[in-house]
């Protein structure tokens, strides 16, 4: 029997419907002002930080191999099949901001729209919808929506 820690992915991926709308909102009407170039690195923060922190909580509770990296994480969960290998590929790459925006704040590029803004909402609603979908697949095989 497996543990999920179901409430805490829940509760990360109600995350998800704000930072969407943020983050669509900023690419929409960027202007470049420090104030969004501080709102855009929060966004992609956050945005990666739900996908890391959501993989591990799998990972954990339904024993898969243990993850080496934050890019580690997301080819776990796309080679378990919780999401699509296009989508894995485009999380992966969202993963890999985490050095530049964490330990590289200092020379990150406020005054530029990153490409990753913009596909935020798309990518996240996806990522929520994929991982219901497995957790769905996986802990309530009875239910057959």
């Amino acid at each position: 029997m497996y543990y999920v820690n179901r409430q805490g992915i829940e509760s990360r991926l109600a995350c998800i419907p704000d930072l969407a709308e943020a983050a669509g909102a900023l690419a929409a009407h960027w202007k470049g002002t420090l104030l969004e170039g501080l709102a855009q690195e929060r966004a992609l923060h956050l945005a990666l930080e739900i996908v890391t922190d959501v993989g591990s909580f799998l990972i954990d509770g339904f024993m898969m191999r243990d993850a080496s990296s934050y890019e580690d994480i997301v080819d776990i969960i796309a080679g378990e099949g919780v999401v699509s290998a296009e989508r894995g590929a485009a999380l992966r790459s969202l993963v890999s901001l985490r050095k530049p925006l964490v330990q590289e704040y200092d020379s990150w590029p406020r005054a530029e729209l990153h490409p990753a803004t913009g596909a935020l909402p798309e990518l996240l609603s996806g990522f929520a919808s994929e991982v219901k979908e497995y957790l769905r697949r996986e802990l309530d095989p009875w239910d057959k929506r």
